[in-house]
């Protein structure tokens, strides 16, 4: 049926005389400026009727109506337009929610192809298509659509392409990364502007990371019941805008602009920028949302309605809705969007916030599904870094190793049994030992390498380094859900004071159980990925879930640099070891066989505490806390990038996770007979004086890891 409420909207405005409308072309889709003027192209396969709105600096409407269509694409161009104008559209067709249809003529929407945006939605009831308000136009009370120039000098511009097993990736927000940095202009803090200036470049790159991973900097929308709180979505997991940034997060009215200068000084910088992205929802939520967009062009294409049930949409994520990825519109708007951000933003990869998602077409997570295949065989996006995070809320969405080969996946196996080996817990060991080589038990048979494999063990999600080894339970009260909300179950361990305490013993502990983590990260094998402020000491006070503290709670207090100084030399000296070490970054799995015939020195090797080779036994042992494992420099097959042999330093790790101090064997039956400490956890900064001689003891500390080297003869 025809809307009810279609009479309510506004008469449109007459087209003044020197508005010229050509036909236009019905691709590419959105608002696309040619330097000479405007092209207009929408998707609607329901509409009846589309109005192109351009909205003047005195706020006038001017509707233009599109007339032609192909491809069910309603098109227009305008050679008056130029960028900076805003706009929006008018979709007019039937509203029967019971039949999943949505179209709203008073619903003033935006451009699911634009570029950038303008204004705020103020959650006015006129934007909600249900709303019995006598005001039922949302003209004013939503955010508008804004043509773009899209010419930008890229200068000398050029992709680092970095390989996985060379990355070391920095999860980071760029809000939180820049606002009490006082280094940075306070105009330009919160801002892309700020993320680019050198004072946290230059952090960045004396860290040693190669890549930032930026969460959501698509346009998103802030929750009305979280402001209603006096709260704000600070994550940004609620996008609308798949092909614009946050305008928000610039420092001028020209965001677009501002980020490609980003992007640029990271890439001279020889640092990758890989985007948190969110295409498995929008913000227009479940059937009580508002009407901003999608809702209102093509509801059933753009969503994934309840079977049998229409006026209520699949909500795999937990946010209200799921993007319909079985709808091709809906595939081309994912596929166009990415390839927008790498082709003209520049961006080097993607990590997929709830990928499960995606690959559902019927109700199970299918490997095999439409957008995969679309990745696949795309030649743009194939060809950066693709991290999903496998799993969702639906029923079968936990897929860890599950992801097609070009993937790479965040490891919650490598997370939860890090977090378990270091707090003490029974029979980790052999579940340790895997995570520790790279995880081959879940990429090696889909023809994937460790660097599959993206090591975690604290994300934006959950708590911060630092609280994971101060608290046993969530402390989320400011979140005003009454501490329902966030992960109950973090496998954290408070070292026996919950959070603040001073307490000498219990803070050395802390710190010791920080290095421990943090070590173990970096010298796996995968790809590590540090959360933003870790290697600070950054706390949230116990919050777990602080999606919607948008406030020093989550900014980063940059003061803990010079506090904790002695963490970030820490890190800073693990991140060199593994850049300047091929076996701590292996592209291969180890084979755990001999590297030449006749011989019985392998790649690697498991020993117990007393020098001998673990057995099936030691593995088995539920109170086992303590190993050590020997990497062998020159057992390395895959040649580097110029096919040359890669030959390295043997190393020997020795990990304790007892809480008293266990004596090593130095093993005999390896080549070297002299080994050194180049990392020690028991030590603020991980310096070490250990010099011992193979076969003779060497303590190691409780809970606590030694890194040893090989030390040549003609060294010693």
């Amino acid at each position: 049926m025809t809307s009810p409420t279609a009479d309510q909207a506004p008469s449109p405005a007459p087209v003044p005389p020197p508005l010229e409308v050509w036909p236009g072309a019905h691709y590419p889709l959105g608002a696309a400026y040619d330097g000479g003027g405007t092209n207009f192209a929408l998707f609607s396969e329901v509409a009846e009727r589309v109005e192109l709105c351009l909205l003047d600096d005195d706020d006038r409407e001017t509707r233009v109506e599109l007339t032609e269509v192909d491809g069910h694409v309603w098109h227009a161009y305008l050679p008056a337009v130029a960028p900076g104008q805003r706009y929006g559209f008018r979709v007019h067709g039937p509203y029967d929610p019971g039949s999943g249809l949505r179209c709203d003529p008073t619903k003033l929407l935006f451009d699911p192809y634009a570029k950038a945006f303008t204004g705020e939605f103020d959650g006015n009831p006129s934007l909600f298509s249900y709303s019995e308000e006598p005001e039922r136009d949302s003209f004013g009370h939503t955010m508008t659509s804004v043509v773009i120039n899209p010419y930008f000098d890229w200068r000398h511009d050029r992709a680092p392409r970095r390989p996985y097993h060379e990355t070391v990736i920095y999860e980071a927000h760029v809000k939180g990364m820049t606002m009490r940095h006082p280094g940075i202009p306070e105009s330009l803090r919160g801002t892309y502007a700020g993320l680019a200036h050198p004072e946290i470049i230059t952090h960045l790159k004396d860290l040693g990371v190669t890549a930032i991973e930026l969460m959501p900097v698509h346009q998103f929308m802030q929750d009305q019941t979280l402001l209603d709180k006096g709260l704000r979505n600070y994550w940004g997991y609620n996008s609308f805008g798949f092909l614009a940034p946050h305008h928000e997060y610039a420092s001028t009215p020209d965001a677009v602009t501002e980020f490609k200068a980003m992007v640029r000084d990271y890439h001279e910088a020889g640092l990758e920028v890989i985007l948190d992205v969110v295409y498995n929802h929008t913000a227009e939520g479940n059937h009580h949302g508002p009407t901003i967009g999608f809702r209102g062009i093509d509801n059933a294409a753009y969503y994934r309605l309840v079977d049998g049930d229409a006026e209520h949409y699949m909500d795999y994520t937990g946010t209200g809705n799921s993007l319909n990825v079985r709808n091709p519109h809906t595939l081309q708007l994912i596929m166009d969007s990415l390839r927008y951000w790498v082709t003209e933003m520049h961006v080097d990869g993607f990590r997929f916030d709830l990928a499960s998602t995606l690959a559902r077409e019927l109700h199970d997570v299918d490997r095999l599904s439409a957008f995969f295949d679309l990745v696949q065989q795309d030649p743009v996006v194939s060809q950066v870094k693709l991290i999903a995070e496998p799993w969702d809320v639906g029923e079968g969405g936990y897929q860890v190793g599950n992801f097609p080969p070009l993937w790479t996946e965040w490891n919650g196996k490598f997370r939860d049994t890090v977090r378990d080996y270091w707090r003490g817990e029974p029979a980790t060991l052999g579940e340790f030992a895997s995570r520790l080589t790279g995880s081959s038990d879940l990429y090696e048979n889909t023809g994937r390498r460790p660097g599959a494999s993206i090591n975690f063990v604290t994300a934006h999600d959950g708590f911060t380094l630092g609280d994971l080894v101060s608290y046993n339970d969530k402390h989320n009260e400011a979140n005003g859900e009454e501490n329902r909300d966030g992960e109950s179950h973090n496998r954290s361990w408070n070292c026996g004071v919950e959070g603040e305490t001073d307490d000498p013993e219990i803070l050395a502990l802390r710190a010791r159980q920080r290095r421990n983590i943090m070590a173990t990260l970096l010298l796996s094998q995968g790809t590590p990925m540090i959360a933003h402020g870790d290697e600070l000491g950054r706390t949230q006070r116990g919050n777990n879930n602080a999606y919607c503290q948008d406030n020093e709670l989550t900014w980063i207090d940059w003061s803990l640099a010079e506090s904790n100084a002695e963490l970030v030399d820490f890190t800073r000296r693990a991140v060199r070891l593994r850049a300047l070490h091929p076996v701590f970054r292996r592209r291969r799995f180890f084979r755990g066989l001999p590297i030449r015939s006749g011989e019985q020195l392998r790649d690697i090797a498991w020993l117990t505490p007393g020098g001998d080779e673990m057995t099936e036994a030691d593995w088995g042992s539920g109170f086992g806390r303590s190993l050590a494992v020997f990497l062998n420099g020159n057992g390395i097959e895959e040649p580097d990038a110029r096919g040359e042999r890669v030959v390295d330093d043997s190393f020997l790790l020795c990990f304790n996770a007892h809480y008293e101090d266990i004596e090593f064997t130095l093993p005999t039956r390896f080549d070297s007979q002299r080994w050194r400490g180049v990392l020690d956890t028991t030590h603020p900064a991980g310096e070490s004086e250990t010099d011992v001689v193979a076969g003779e003891r060497v303590t190691v500390g409780a809970r606590s890891l030694l890194v040893l080297v090989h030390v040549a003869a003609e060294d010693a």
